[in-house]
């Protein structure tokens, strides 16, 4: 499943609305995505299984791309 990943770059980073990224990562659950990127420097914020209608809308995004951890 693919899950969308709420994150600032630096874990000491404040959540700011207008810092915030986001990622599209591949995994099995939310604890997975954590492990996966428990490596990487983010503070994450928020994980969301993306399905159905929001998959496909998020998809239309150029951006679109799917990090396979």
């Amino acid at each position: 499943m693919i899950y969308k990943v709420y994150y600032q770059e630096f874990k000491t980073q404040v959540p700011v609305r207008e810092n915030t990224k986001s990622i599209y990562v591949d995994g099995e659950s939310v604890r997975d995505i954590r492990r996966k990127l428990s490596e990487r420097p983010y503070n994450i914020e928020f994980i969301t299984p993306l399905e159905g209608a929001s998959l496909e809308y998020e998809q239309l995004n150029e951006d679109f791309k799917v990090l396979e951890i």
